[in-house]
């Protein structure tokens, strides 16, 4: 946009701002360059006279700048205030000075590889705050994003949509940017945070590339691309095309979550240089200065002269207006008359965390009421809970597939063909993927139960999955990588451990590792992209014990409790067991708790930690649940969720739950079953299953 000096008519202050020139306009309002007594330069978006005589759109246009407020991420512009003034209302913004992403790759060429991982990053995290306080994008672009001196930041989100769910655009315009806004918003569809991945693949095939994935020679042919063809990421480098393309998928359900784009682009040390050094760097320096001179407070020593149209247009061309004149976001829970806070909200959408929130508010001491439950709707001894999203996916009592709602417990969906005590896993958050009894592999959206796939036909056991891939073990005893978003087989090898009649190996991915824990006590770990063997360990639990990953360590238990480097298999640290329990069966499953480590030798609950560089692991803290003698001890991992860690008791007879540092006894819970508990955590609240029996408990704040 090129800002223009201020013309008849226009308002020469609003509210702290005077007015120093027009940024741009559209359908719905104009923008301004302001700046306050403070010398605090801010984008300032005025809504349209014949738009203001609107009073319901006029409080909408607020209101939804509140909204935005809410967004606190150092990613985004900052919005500074909104009111009505005059019978107008206006919305302030952050003046950001940088060039967008669009100018930058226009001046300076695509982006190299580490650049763009940085990118991705950076803007994935974003997108997740952005959602996280109810909001979607709906309209990101490299127009939208501005590259400052401390990295991306992303612009004009948050502007209401008014009743009838148009975009406040004039008429004829295309409500959302050819080529960046995903098939459902072509479509007309109801938008929600996956349409901002999609928006964020194309955006960072541009980066890579220097073109748009989608191009045709007119907004018709473009947008049929976005709805039918297929992203043309050519000019991407190789290891990047795998990276963005499950963002541009079709189906919303198939696309990744911030979350997990963040995590697989996983930029090296230094990628953000691009912004720090070199030509762009310096151009975004040459952009700060030229706006730190428009800032300047009237009272001090740069002249307070009226700038005249050839000084204003050098000093607010470095700068970048964060209010698109065009408006075009929106909060995606705004629904039409008479609609409920969630209905219509697609599937692959997460009701917002603060919905989930759960603290207990009861004295110590006392046991707190459970949310939901118990529930005699499992299999008693069936697979581990596993919480996806806003489900919790359980083997039901006729050994099907089972998912609860994680606020009330009620059934969400079933899927009856589903052999569950052959395993489910969940990839990327989104899908579900279980076997049915003839080892067809099907996958199913995790909110719904919608199916959407089904490959495979020799399935035996469902492994392990991560944001790409699920593992799976064949009916010959092979180990094999599905690709969950092409079907592809990525590899096909042996089994790293000969079946067990005790039951299936226990296993984790990372991404990158696969992490398998056999019932011989063989564990191995493989590159998951090449399936080649990254080290080897024997003599490992052999009673079940599965494996826990936190960043570059994973923890096996057994008669050893063992920490290694997951990149490299490299030794850290191994406690061996007191034999405080059995001594076959030794240390629990451990769970992984940041830089620490939470499992049970027998009667004792520990909390470890590694002394770096020494070989050693440090107990930041134990409790003694029992006497020696007195039992076998426990194979269930503990939990950890909020201020509380919650532990399975010796010999199964309870779970007791202490405070974070181990330092004070909560409760007790007991549940009216035979067999071990299983314990789970997720969305602030810990599920508690035995014996066919299921709960959901409150949580102790951090």
């Amino acid at each position: 946009m090129t800002p223009q000096p201020l013309a008849a008519g226009d308002p020469l202050r609003l509210g702290p701002y005077r007015l120093l020139g027009v940024l741009g306009e559209g359908g719905m309002g104009k923008v301004y360059v302001g700046r306050d007594r403070a010398g605090t330069t801010a984008a300032v978006k005025v809504l349209r006279p014949e738009l203001a005589h609107d009073r319901h759109l006029a409080q909408r246009f607020v209101r939804e700048a509140d909204m935005a407020r809410a967004v606190t991420s150092k990613g985004v512009a900052r919005v500074l205030g909104a009111q009505t003034e005059g019978g107008r209302p206006w919305i302030a913004a952050e003046f950001l000075a940088g060039p967008t992403l669009d100018e930058a790759v226009r001046a300076y060429g695509p982006m190299d590889v580490p650049t763009v991982r940085a990118l991705a990053a950076r803007l994935a995290r974003t997108l997740h705050d952005i959602h996280g306080a109810g909001l979607v994008h709906r309209d990101l672009k490299p127009a939208n994003i501005v590259l400052t001196s401390t990295g991306p930041r992303i612009i004009d989100f948050g502007i209401a949509r008014p009743e009838h769910g148009l975009t406040l655009t004039t008429t004829g315009q295309i409500p959302v940017t050819p080529g960046y806004g995903a098939p459902e918003q072509v479509l007309g569809q109801r938008v929600g945070p996956a349409s901002d991945v999609f928006s964020l693949g194309a955006v960072l095939a541009y980066a890579a590339s220097g073109r748009r994935t989608f191009d045709g020679g007119h907004v018709a042919a473009v947008q049929y691309e976005v709805v039918h063809g297929t992203p043309d990421l050519s000019l991407v480098p190789p290891e990047l095309q795998t990276l963005i393309g499950p963002c541009l998928s079709k189906d919303p359900a198939f696309r990744p979550a911030p979350p997990q784009v963040a995590e697989a682009f996983d930029p090296p040390r230094g990628a953000d240089r691009a912004w720090r050094k070199g030509p762009l760097a310096e151009d975004i320096r040459r952009r700060e200065e030229a706006t730190k001179r428009l800032a300047a407070p009237e009272d001090t020593a740069v002249p307070a002269f009226a700038p005249t149209r050839r000084r204003f247009l050098t000093l607010t061309a470095a700068g970048v207006a964060v209010l698109g004149a065009g408006g075009g976001a929106g909060a995606w829970w705004l629904n039409r008359p008479g609609e409920s806070p969630t209905a219509g909200v697609p599937a692959a959408v997460a009701t917002p965390e603060a919905a989930f929130v759960s603290f207990i508010d009861s004295k110590p001491g006392e046991v707190p009421k459970a949310l939901w439950g118990p529930l005699d709707v499992t299999a008693p001894n069936g697979r581990l809970p596993l919480p996806v999203r806003d489900v919790l996916v359980v083997q039901g009592t006729n050994g099907d597939l089972l998912a609860l709602s994680v606020t009330d417990g009620t059934v969400r969906w079933r899927a009856k063909d589903i052999d569950a005590a052959a395993g489910y896993v969940s990839v990327a958050d989104r899908l579900v993927v279980g076997t049915d009894g003839n080892g067809v592999l099907h996958a199913f959206v995790a909110s719904t139960g919608s199916p959407v796939w089904q490959t495979q036909s020799d399935v035996d056991d469902v492994l392990a999955a991560d944001d790409t891939h699920v593992y799976l073990v064949t009916k010959a005893n092979e180990l094999r990588a599905v690709d969950a978003w092409t079907l592809a087989t990525a590899w096909t090898r042996p089994m790293t451990s000969p079946r067990s009649p005790d039951g299936p190996a226990k296993a984790v991915s990372s991404g990158k590792r696969l992490v398998i824990h056999g019932r011989d006590g063989h564990v191995e770990v493989l590159d998951t992209t090449t399936a080649e063997t990254v080290c080897t360990l024997k003599g490992q639990g052999t009673r079940g014990q599965a494996p826990s990953i936190s960043g570059n360590t994973f923890y096996v238990g057994g008669p050893g409790l063992m920490a290694r480097r997951l990149d490299d298999g490299g030794f850290l640290w191994k406690e061996e067991s007191r034999s405080y329990g059995d001594p076959e069966q030794g240390w629990s499953s451990p769970v992984a708790d940041g830089a620490f480590v939470l499992a049970v030798d027998g009667y004792v609950a520990y909390r470890l930690g590694t002394v770096a560089d020494t070989g050693r692991s440090s107990t930041e803290w134990s409790v003694v649940m029992g006497e020696m003698g007195t039992t076998t001890g426990t194979l269930t991992a503990p939990a950890v969720e909020g201020g509380t860690v919650w532990l399975p008791e010796p010999d199964d007879s309870a779970v007791r739950v202490m405070n974070r540092n181990g330092d004070e006894r909560l409760f007790t819970v007991t549940m009216q079953r035979e067999g071990p508990y299983q314990l789970v955590s997720d969305a602030h609240r810990v599920f508690i299953a035995r014996g066919g029996r299921i709960a959901a408990m409150p949580v102790f704040a951090d």
